[in-house]
């Protein structure tokens, strides 16, 4: 039992020192302030989508609303073979916002990731460099193109990855999901600090297509059904690390929805997860294995501690610990992100080792369901 519990504290301190990395990295990654300049980047955004009835009006509404030249925007939507009026409600919107340019296209799949398929059916026809994608149950801010196409004139990177937090309603399971989607995003910026970018979420980020043409689009991970965002930051990185940024301001902060049913965030998660087998990156591969023994040994730990064979202090000494060096990244995200709204994560963080455990071993051996449809690993 000596050796076990020398074990816990042995990934504790691994952990700890991992967290206590991110931390000091996000101190690194300083506010873009933006700048009264004229905006000249011209922007094709690309939406997937697959069954986004209820969402979809939302996201469109606030494309509407962006605050930059209709001249300078482009819309490509594509339609994975969406079995609700999401296609209607489209040519909706296209006909009563002529003066946007928007395509509607029908998705074609090649490979066994659908939104991959989506991304690189756009790429030949978009008409812009910058290619920026969102998601069709998000909601994008009215200077979120004006702030980027600043950072862009000023820095002059070739791909920019950027937040998004859930917009929740006032229950404990969404709250969860936030204190989630917290410590990936404290993680990404994190990473960002100390120069070894590793993570970005699809529902904001952008890139030049003379880049992805560079780095060969998805070829290479196409056969893992998540991952367009991530595989293609870490091939970019891998070959042009100066050129990858991450641009912190609270303009081009994206919202997107919870999950309403535990089952649809199971999978989702599980999702996520299943792309990690695929990272490029050491640093990120290395992590993701600390995270899951670090919540693996709480489990256990649990587990222990009922049959009698663990001591409660020890369980409860690793708990606090992990307890606090997380909520220091999560603060530190969610002062960021949500501009200091809080609920104490407590009862999150005692269910989230049993919950985070079950994804990551699930993801190693299951398969998952997406919008209909089932996928392999």
């Amino acid at each position: 039992m000596e050796i076990i519990t020398l074990s816990f504290y042995l990934i504790l301190l691994v952990y700890f020192l991992y967290i206590l990395q991110l931390i000091a990295g996000f101190k690194k990654v300083k506010s873009f302030v933006r700048t009264e300049i004229i905006p000249k980047t011209a922007f094709t955004i690309v939406v997937p989508f697959r069954n986004e009835a209820k969402n979809l009006p939302k996201l469109l509404q606030s494309f509407s609303k962006l605050n930059y030249p209709r001249e300078l925007i482009e819309i490509i939507m594509v339609d994975d073979f969406s079995t609700d009026t999401s296609e209607r409600i489209c040519i909706q919107w296209r006909i009563q916002h002529d003066d946007i340019d928007t395509t509607l296209l029908e998705n074609l799949r090649l490979t066994n990731s659908p939104k991959k398929d989506a991304i690189a059916r756009a790429m030949p026809i978009a008409k812009h460099d910058w290619i920026i994608t969102t998601d069709g149950d998000c909601t994008v801010p009215k200077n979120w193109l004006l702030t980027i196409d600043n950072y862009i004139q000023t820095h002059q990177p070739e791909m920019i990855v950027g937040a998004v937090v859930y917009k929740t309603k006032n229950n404990w399971f969404h709250h969860f999901q936030q204190m989630d989607l917290l410590s990936l995003q404290g993680a990404t910026i994190g990473s960002f600090g100390i120069g070894i970018p590793f993570m970005c979420n699809g529902a904001n980020f952008a890139y030049t297509k003379k880049l992805f043409l560079e780095l060969e689009g998805f070829n290479g991970n196409d056969k893992i059904a998540s991952g367009d965002d991530v595989f293609l930051l870490q091939k970019a990185v891998a070959k042009v690390p100066e050129k990858v940024h991450y641009l912190k301001n609270t303009k081009t902060i994206v919202q997107t929805k919870p999950e309403n049913d535990l089952y649809k965030l199971f999978m989702q998660r599980v999702r996520w997860a299943s792309k990690t087998t695929g990272y490029q990156s050491g640093y990120a591969k290395l992590l993701a294995i600390i995270v899951l023994l670090m919540n693996l040994s709480l489990v256990v730990g649990f587990w222990l501690m009922v049959e009698g064979k663990l001591h409660w202090s020890t369980l409860l000494k690793l708990f606090l610990i992990k307890y606090v060096v997380d909520y220091v990244l999560l603060y530190k995200a969610n002062s960021y992100l949500l501009k200091g709204k809080w609920l104490l994560p407590i009862a999150s963080s005692i269910i989230y080792p049993f919950f985070s455990s079950l994804v990551g071993l699930y993801s190693l051996f299951g398969s998952f369901s997406w919008k209909g449809r089932k996928f392999s690993n």
